[in-house]
């Protein structure tokens, strides 16, 4: 786990995908880095949905995952939740949905997912820029462009 004030706050404006193609792809490059990571949402559903997307989203893949109310969760590399605690000792934080950071202690990395389509994820999201941005978080901002992810700021 990373050091207390380290964590990095990267937002992903989604504007080609929605959040389920996107998540994959950064999890898995998540689980490359040799990190375990917390994926938060709003809702128990959402948890429920992104639980058998996860197993499926590609015929020859999946991400090792499990909802935190199962048994063994806080084993899995994934785990998924609507909670604030990091029972798998995750490096990264996943929010997704409009979902709040919490603390930030222990993380490297909080990626803010967010559908550029949707006004009321834009104005949350704009809303967490400006609060991590005030506690002295490092936060760069990508959005999506036809040729894949670039920093804007």
């Amino acid at each position: 786990m990373a050091e207390a004030g380290a964590c990095e706050v990267w937002f992903y404006h989604l504007q080609r995908t929605g959040p389920d193609q996107a998540l994959p792809e950064l999890l898995e490059k998540t689980l490359q880095k040799g990190w375990r990571a917390v994926v938060r949402a709003r809702e128990p559903e959402r948890v429920e949905h992104l639980d058998g997307w996860l197993w499926s989203y590609r015929d020859d893949s999946f991400l090792p995952h499990a909802p935190d109310d199962e048994a063994g969760a806080a084993r899995q590399p994934i785990l998924l939740t609507t909670g604030f605690e990091n029972p798998n000792g995750a490096d990264a934080l996943f929010l997704v949905d409009g979902s709040e950071a919490g603390e930030l202690v222990g993380y490297a990395r909080c990626v803010v997912l967010f559908d550029g389509n949707d006004e009321a994820q834009l104005a949350a999201a704009r809303a967490q820029w400006s609060a991590l941005k005030a506690k002295g978080f490092a936060a760069s901002y990508w959005k999506q462009q036809a040729r894949g992810w670039e920093k804007q700021a």
